[in-house]
């Protein structure tokens, strides 16, 4: 099992920045890769972006590249999402993942967080 705990979310205004983090327990975090997820109302949940357990492999969404960081602290059990150049369509709930084989697709994760809002202001 593998507890994932998100933090950083909050309401900021366009042409902003958030950074995420996803703190992982449970069992050992490295060996996972891990995925950023969103969604927002009214609409399915959407892949944003993943890394591979050694940091080597690295996905982004269209519509996020160029603007967000996806990263991981091994020795911290810890991700991040560093989002930069905030739009108000990136608003959504925001959730990491953890799965034993890097993936775009929702289904491919085992273990979710709770989520952390993110409201980017027009």
């Amino acid at each position: 099992q593998v507890q994932l705990v998100e933090s950083g979310g909050g309401l900021v205004q366009a042409g902003g920045s958030l950074r995420l983090s996803c703190a992982a327990s449970g069992r050992t975090f490295s060996s996972y890769a891990m995925g950023w997820f969103r969604q927002a109302p009214g609409k399915e949940r959407e892949f944003v972006a993943a890394i591979s357990w050694s940091g080597g492999g690295i996905y982004y969404a269209d519509s996020v590249k160029g603007r967000f960081t996806i990263s991981r602290d091994n020795a911290k059990n810890t991700g991040y999402l560093q989002m930069n150049s905030l739009k108000p369509e990136d608003t959504a709930v925001y959730y990491c993942a953890a799965t034993s084989t890097i993936s775009r697709l929702p289904q491919g994760y085992a273990y979710w967080g709770q989520g952390t809002q993110v409201t980017v202001s027009s």
